[in-house]
């Protein structure tokens, strides 16, 4: 009796992980990626898991407070842009950036990101 074969058969076409390079792409990062309408123009949206921003910080532009390591979160960008207008935002914020106010306001000494 042969051992019980623990990975999936695939054809060959789309790699070695049965999945094609898109959805590899995707996954990378814990998440995937949508494409959303805002302020008139396509916005790239990847959805990161947390165990793929673990040891990394960011300060989101919704609430302006910092994104914990390890914490999920939402990466942003007008599709028209390269990767240095990526914005790392709160879920929370990303669902609510047409329910915010145009501009926050920090006190007279906050860092500025």
């Amino acid at each position: 009796m042969s051992p019980r074969r623990n990975r999936p058969k695939g054809d060959g076409s789309s790699g070695p992980s049965g999945r094609s390079a898109e959805e590899d792409r995707s996954d990378r990062y814990g998440g995937w990626q949508t494409s959303e309408p805002w302020q008139g123009e396509e916005w790239s949206v990847r959805h990161v898991a947390g165990a793929s921003a673990a040891g990394k910080t960011y300060r989101c532009p919704g609430c302006d407070q910092m994104i914990a390591s390890g914490v999920p979160h939402v990466v942003a960008w007008p599709e028209h842009s390269g990767v240095d207008e990526r914005r790392h935002w709160h879920k929370a914020c990303w669902n609510a950036k047409d329910r915010r106010t145009s501009r926050v306001q920090r006190s007279r000494n906050a860092p500025r990101f």
